[in-house]
């Protein structure tokens, strides 16, 4: 299974498209941080101040899918199978936790980037400043939502095999579907997936869901979309 993974992770760090997202995730980031922190007037609450350290897990959502779909669209999914000799299962598995360990990396990238950049430029503010505790606590929850997210996509590209549905779906539940549920039931939107990684990545506050029940609820949201892509890749031809 480690030969696998390995294998996997190769194809992932080397891929062109690798490169448009760490790109697109730092500079989101710094815009983050200069809007938040520079540009939107006094910060004097805890959780506005985090908000500037937060990320966009959606993004390695989208990287899951763009990155797995684009075995089926390419037609490399199934000589990877043959070449394996492994169960479909096994090697979509090992797959996802290659994009799980590429959104690790990418995550600490974005994370160290937010952190370096805000940190200084919250101190400008009124009142309290973000004690160690609590920037390593708002980077612990970003690098979770960026990982668990990375293995939803991956999760989701396997199921949709197109990076073109997948991207354009995730997309629109991600800026039109869930603000409008949230405008309606915020408590319910907190316990989607998308909705749950905001929450722990911080990008959010004064919400029904505290962190750490946000990483209970994406966790199991993972669970739920890789049992679902394992299941429904065993079922059908790869061809």
């Amino acid at each position: 299974m480690s030969r696998l993974v390995r294998g996997e992770l190769l194809k992932t760090l080397t891929t062109r498209s690798i490169h448009a997202f760490v790109v697109g995730g730092v500079a989101y980031t710094v815009l983050n941080v200069v809007i938040i922190a520079v540009a939107s007037g006094r910060l004097d609450e805890v959780g506005e101040k985090e908000e500037a350290l937060s990320g966009l897990p959606v993004l390695l959502m989208l990287w899951g899918i763009v990155g797995v779909a684009g075995e089926y669209r390419h037609r490399t999914a199934a000589p990877s199978a043959l070449v394996a000799r492994r169960d479909r299962g096994t090697l979509l598995l090992a797959r996802i936790g290659a994009y799980a360990l590429t959104g690790l990396l990418i995550g600490a990238l974005l994370v160290a980037v937010s952190v370096a950049l805000a940190v200084p430029l919250l101190d400008d503010h009124p009142g309290a400043d973000l004690t160690p505790g609590q920037v390593t606590s708002v980077a612990t929850g970003n690098l979770a939502a960026f990982v668990l997210s990375a293995i939803m996509g991956a999760a989701v590209g396997a199921m949709v095999r197109s990076p073109v549905v997948g991207v354009v779906v995730v997309l629109l539940v991600n800026f039109a579907v869930l603000p409008l549920v949230a405008g309606v039931a915020e408590a319910a939107a907190n316990y989607t997936p998308l909705g749950a990684a905001g929450v722990l990545a911080r990008s959010t506050h004064h919400t029904t869901l505290s962190p750490s029940a946000a990483l209970g609820v994406l966790s199991a949201w993972a669970i739920v979309f890789v049992i679902a892509a394992i299941a429904a890749e065993r079922r059908r031809d790869l061809a």
